[in-house]
């Protein structure tokens, strides 16, 4: 079993889209797998929340997804919308969301 990091900066949906499937498949077949939004991607979840999208609400609600990053909500205008979802708000690296922590937990770590 490994340990994976998912670190999606992506703002297209498409492109986070595959990074939750490869989530979700790399958790079905044993692996421990966390998801961290950094960059764009902060924008996508009120879209896939209203959408109503099962693969992003399944990933969310068994805590795959950690959160997003604060600053680049606040920066993309999306804090709140991000807040209101329940989404964790991550700042360890001077205010975004760092992968430090993950490393020397060993995780290995997939950006998309």
């Amino acid at each position: 079993m490994k340990k994976i990091l998912i670190y999606a900066l992506e703002g297209k949906q498409m492109c986070f889209l595959h990074a939750l499937m490869n989530a979700k498949q790399l958790k079905e077949e044993g692996h421990q797998v966390k998801v961290i939004l950094e960059g764009q991607s902060v924008t996508l979840p009120k879209d896939l929340a209203k959408e109503k999208n099962p693969l992003f609400q399944g990933l969310k609600e068994d805590g795959t997804i950690l959160g997003v990053c604060r600053a680049c909500s606040k920066t993309l205008g999306v804090l709140e919308d991000n807040e209101n979802l329940g989404l964790a708000l991550l700042d360890d690296m001077y205010g975004h969301a760092g992968v430090a922590k993950y490393l020397e937990e060993g995780f290995e770590v997939l950006t998309f």
